[in-house]
């Protein structure tokens, strides 16, 4: 699955080469699986040490990262709070309806929005009916127009030109299906989850059992729809 990397981020729009360039080490400590060193920091930046010192150092001031013992820095504690301050009403209703149908589902269930030409997951929640199943990490990105989670954002709009035919048959059935679009064997079922205030966003589930997927899209589409209806209940 496609995530944001920060090898190829957004050029700056406002020319501050500065915080661009402290953004991209945020997002690359933040998307490493093991850390990163000085080093490598320098390197995917093309910088010299000592700036990716300064950076690093800055990020560690503000809590957005920490430094180990052996020199690698590592996400910091402040980010758990910056991931809770997005969008807290649409993950608080979501959570729930999420652990009731990733239990009932055996399988994981999260919750993707909307991000320029992506679909990006916010939340999840594995089941704790199931010791074998997929996961991700938080943060990946996939696009609108490949995977169940893009058609089902898509399919939550009008129709539009050249649109892919799985948003249209999403459209038509309530929920959005997939295989091997994102990794191989893997299939996702996707429902949007009908809304007003927020960013579009859908359910999606992945798993490699093909009679999980079959049988989820309905079970998937009432869950949006509940999750739809707890937000306007709040509104």
């Amino acid at each position: 699955m496609e995530e944001w990397s920060a090898a190829s981020p957004a050029k700056a729009r406002d020319g501050n080469q500065t915080l661009a360039r402290g953004l991209r080490v945020l997002l690359a400590v933040a998307d490493s699986k093991d850390g990163l060193s000085i080093q490598q920091v320098a390197e995917l930046l093309g910088v010299h040490r000592s700036i990716a010192y300064r950076l690093l150092q800055t990020l560690v001031d503000f809590g957005l990262a920490a430094r180990r013992s052996d020199g690698v820095y590592i996400p910091g504690a402040r980010l758990a709070t910056l991931a809770d301050a997005y969008l807290p009403g649409l993950r608080d209703v979501a959570d729930p309806v999420m652990r009731a149908l990733a239990d009932r589902l055996h399988t994981t269930v999260s919750l993707f929005v909307e991000q320029g030409d992506s679909a990006v997951a916010i939340a999840m929640v594995e089941p704790t009916t199931a010791t074998h199943h997929l996961a991700f990490r938080l943060g990946m990105r996939t696009p609108l127009t490949r995977g169940a989670a893009g058609y089902a954002i898509l399919a939550a709009g009008p129709q539009i030109p050249g649109e892919p035919d799985a948003v249209t048959l999403a459209r038509e059935r309530g929920y959005a299906r997939s295989h091997s679009e994102i990794e191989v064997g893997q299939y996702a079922v996707a429902a949007w989850i009908p809304m007003r205030d927020n960013p579009p966003a859908c359910l999606n589930l992945i798993t490699h059992r093909d009679d999980i997927a079959d049988a989820a899209g309905p079970a998937m589409r009432r869950a949006a729809d509940k999750v739809g209806r707890l937000l306007d209940q709040q509104a």
